[in-house]
């Protein structure tokens, strides 16, 4: 929370503009920190990395965002028909 609070200061001082910031893009997967021109204002070390505490103990989580509201609106039951559940 800590480390949370000094990327939401940094964007308040003006170091990293609202759109392009740690915390705009968080999280950062394995898949997009390693792919192509890094494009951002802030590292990939900054990115991955963002408290020193996880250099041997990283998650890499397997996707970036999940747009829940899109999923609201488009909802896909992947439940077996109550047929099946027919003795």
């Amino acid at each position: 929370m800590i480390a949370i609070k000094g990327e939401a200061d940094a964007v308040k001082a003006g170091e990293w503009t609202l759109d392009d910031n740690p915390l705009h893009h968080a999280p950062h997967t394995a898949q997009s920190a390693i792919e192509g021109e890094w494009a951002h204002s802030y590292s990939r070390e900054r990115a991955v990395y963002p408290v020193r505490s996880l250099i041997r103990n990283k998650y890499w989580p397997p996707v970036r965002r999940i747009d829940n509201a899109f999923g609201d609106r488009n909802l896909v039951c992947a439940c077996p028909p109550p047929e099946a559940f027919a003795d």
